[in-house]
């Protein structure tokens, strides 16, 4: 007998619609942690002080880009909804609106990025040679700013039609792309660091130019106005500061992490780099399922479906932390193999598998986390995230602060740094969201 959900679906139907969003969407999602594993694997051989050099500006550089993640997030909830309620010309018009705030946005930012590196790269607490290695690798990224952007809202735009496939595509493609002019521009030309910056760069621009074309040919179409629509900008920044907020209580946290890993030596801040970038790809990896949720709990929100919305709720937090187990069991048992793609040298490759060992038993919790998070996301609940997000981090702060005054320099301090925030911080998440989603207030019906 097929399983039936309690909204009265076959089980295996609403299973397939979530992995017909996910699966595709797995591949963008990884995309931005996939270009910093390359780029640590490419930058690592040139070096232990390279590598600490990328590490801290690719936290700068993705905590940039996380903090704008409201214009993937807020357009996919918006474009769904409008979807779900039978109004396509008005969710490709919010698609529109979202390419055109990520282009100012994008242009600012990197503006910013070029003349603040030395500032920037000095609040993390770097000197010497780390820090220039780190000043060189920003300013030569900075120019893709606007491209990465321009990513985010074409994506989020994408998400909420459910096209999942497209971003996919391109995603897979620039990875390419970007291994290429890395290898070229920092091995052929003779670049260093800062050609895997400006390969980077170079790609992401490519990147956003083309899910654009798709976003305005989508719009054209639909009979939509490729111009801002009278508040259409105002409503997207209105939208997005709730996300904005949640967005930067996690940054927050991440960049107290990399402040405390800088303070624990460069064998500890060189190790937590490729931590890091394995924990993001792995995050986004579960994101995936999140992704799914938001499109499908948004269009189900849109139509009044209350029982279609319970049943994703359901599935996708069975998927989420099912996948959360089966990527701790990859990180757990793969760590040491997987430090010799990073690095040489010994000390920092038994920094990582240590850390990797605690990351991998937090992990099924992690996917519980991710999932709800994007639930609440789709459904348009921000200013919860918003003030949670902030509770979150007031409980993670003072588990920071006591591992960068009381742990040893090295692997013991980066295993407990990421005790600290695998298990503390996303604990607090775990709770927060947990809680939301067990009541009502959350599920608000229409377009």
């Amino acid at each position: 007998m097929t399983p039936i959900s309690r909204s009265g679906r076959p089980t295996s139907t609403v299973d397939r619609q979530i992995l017909g969003l996910a699966v595709p969407a797995l591949g963008a999602l990884i995309a931005e942690p996939l270009f910093v594993l390359v780029d640590s694997a490419i930058v690592g051989r040139l070096g232990t002080t390279e590598l600490a050099g990328l590490s801290l500006a690719s936290t700068l550089l993705v905590t940039v880009v996380g903090l704008c993640i409201f214009l993937a997030y807020a357009t996919t909830a918006v474009v769904a909804r409008k979807l779900g309620a039978g109004d396509r010309a008005g969710a490709m018009q919010t698609g529109v609106d979202g390419l055109w705030l990520a282009a100012g946005i994008g242009v600012v930012l990197a503006v910013v990025a070029v003349i603040g590196a030395p500032w920037a790269v000095a609040a993390l607490g770097a000197t010497g040679d780390v820090a220039t290695q780190a000043e060189h690798y920003l300013r030569a990224s900075a120019p893709g700013l606007p491209g990465m952007l321009l990513v985010l809202a074409a994506t989020g735009a994408l998400r909420g039609l459910q096209d999942t496939r497209t971003p996919l595509i391109v995603a897979g493609v620039g990875a390419g792309v970007n291994a290429l002019l890395n290898v070229l521009l920092v091995y052929g030309v003779g670049m260093g660091i800062a050609g895997s910056g400006f390969g980077t760069a170079l790609t992401q621009l490519g990147m956003g130019a083309v899910l654009v074309a798709v976003v305005v040919r989508g719009a054209r179409a639909a009979g939509a106005s490729l111009r801002p629509a009278p508040g259409g900008i105002t409503a997207g920044i209105r939208t997005g500061i709730p996300l904005l907020v949640r967005a930067l209580s996690l940054r927050v946290a991440i960049l107290v992490t990399v402040w405390v890993a800088t303070g624990l030596g460069p064998i500890a801040l060189a190790a937590h780099q490729v931590v890091n970038s394995l924990w993001g790809f792995a995050a986004f990896a579960l994101d995936a399922l999140a992704i799914a949720a938001q499109a499908l709990i948004g269009h189900g929100l849109g139509a009044g479906d209350v029982e279609r919305v319970r049943a994703m709720l359901r599935r996708s937090l069975t998927w989420g932390v099912g996948a959360g187990v089966v990527l701790g069991v990859v990180l757990g048992t793969g760590g040491w193999w997987l430090s010799a793609l990073f690095s040489t040298d010994l000390d920092v490759r038994h920094a990582i598998t240590v850390s990797l060992v605690v990351v991998a038993v937090l992990m099924p919790m992690a996917g519980w986390v991710f999932v709800l998070d994007g639930v609440l996301i789709g459904a348009g609940d921000g200013r919860y995230l918003a003030w949670v997000g902030m509770l979150t981090l007031v409980a993670y702060i003072p588990c920071a602060l006591a591992v960068h005054a009381w742990a040893p320099q090295g692997w013991a301090g980066l295993a407990w740094l990421w005790g600290a925030f695998a298990g503390v911080f996303m604990l607090a998440r775990a709770v927060t969201t947990g809680l939301r989603a067990r009541g009502e207030a959350w599920m608000v019906t229409g377009a």
